[in-house]
């Protein structure tokens, strides 16, 4: 059983939390919904107290939590901001507790949150806060043909490059190695790291970023026991010949990483926090407000990231 959060209730969460339901109903995974059962439509409900009185099959299991104002398609509210970091509290304390093997959450508005008063910048930092493991969270996206971790992310790119060093993308490859053991169940992660320059610099020609920082990087990696090669010029690193040579791809910022996956698979990619203490996954996509409430938003990348964390709580099972 896993738990999926409201997500912002001015967005497509509870509507695609719906869909989901009717396309794994027969075969799972299970999952409950923490949200305003009074405000879903679509699907049979089943209110529960706890994950065990779950009939998945049956009904869509929903802990309901009254949202303190009417939801309104399209139109984020204040009033709702703490309904939606409670829902996230929840599923983690859930997690934490063993009461369900993972956490998926349904997009938030961070603009609405941030002006409630909400401390970090998204998902991810506040995830760090309620379940870290000591190490910073870090962000992976995936697809069936593509696994990417981008070392920096929501910043502009003269600042991504400013603060890159040996010793963050060493921080990043290790998490990302040591979550593709125990998760994916990969007992031998091979790594590739992405140059930063055109053609990784070409022998410094064209920049020395990739010789003084990234190649370093690699070479610490090696030093510890990690199959990580690179620098690899990002203009073939993600073509299909390349693809099949490694398991993940550690890249130096952003769209760097997202570019691709997004171009190979924009609906069925997943957002997976890496270095935290349980499972989390999440949609890659944000909350849709110009289609909220119309009834067609696609679920595939929500039932995708379901399915992923399913796999990913078999994985962590077996190798804990």
């Amino acid at each position: 059983m896993l738990a999926l959060t409201m997500g912002e209730p001015a967005g497509i969460g509870a509507e695609i939390a719906v869909k989901a339901w009717h396309a794994l109903r027969a075969t799972g995974p299970a999952f409950l919904l923490i949200d305003d059962a009074d405000r879903l439509a679509g699907a049979p409900i089943q209110r529960i107290t706890h994950p065990a009185e779950a009939r998945f099959a049956e009904a869509l299991p929903v802990l309901h939590r009254a949202l303190p104002a009417a939801a309104i398609p399209g139109q984020p509210q204040l009033a709702t901001a703490q309904a939606v970091i409670g829902s996230i509290r929840e599923a983690v304390a859930l997690a934490l507790s063993g009461a369900v093997d993972g956490v998926v959450t349904n997009p938030i508005q961070k603009s609405v949150l941030t002006a409630s008063g909400f401390a970090h910048p998204g998902h991810t930092e506040f995830l760090g806060e309620l379940a870290g493991t000591g190490v910073a969270p870090v962000m992976m996206l995936a697809c069936p043909q593509l696994r990417v971790v981008p070392v920096t992310v929501h910043e502009p790119l003269a600042r991504a490059i400013a603060r890159l060093t040996p010793g963050l993308i060493v921080e990043h490859a290790r998490v990302t190695h040591d979550a593709l053991v125990r998760d994916f169940g990969i007992a031998a992660p091979r790594l590739a790291i992405a140059g930063l320059n055109p053609h990784a610099g070409e022998a410094g020609t064209l920049g020395h970023e990739d010789e003084a920082i990234v190649a370093p990087a690699v070479a610490q990696l090696r030093a510890l026991g990690i199959d990580a090669t690179g620098p690899w010029p990002p203009d073939t690193l993600f073509t299909a010949q390349s693809r099949p040579r490694y398991d993940a791809a550690i890249c130096l910022y952003h769209d760097q990483a997202l570019i691709p996956i997004k171009t190979l698979d924009m609906a069925g990619g997943v957002n997976v926090t890496l270095g935290l203490s349980i499972i989390r996954t999440s949609p890659d996509h944000g909350t849709a407000l110009d289609i909220a409430g119309q009834g067609i938003a696609s679920a595939e990348s929500l039932i995708a990231a379901l399915r992923l964390a399913g796999h990913l709580a078999e994985h962590r099972r077996t190798n804990t």
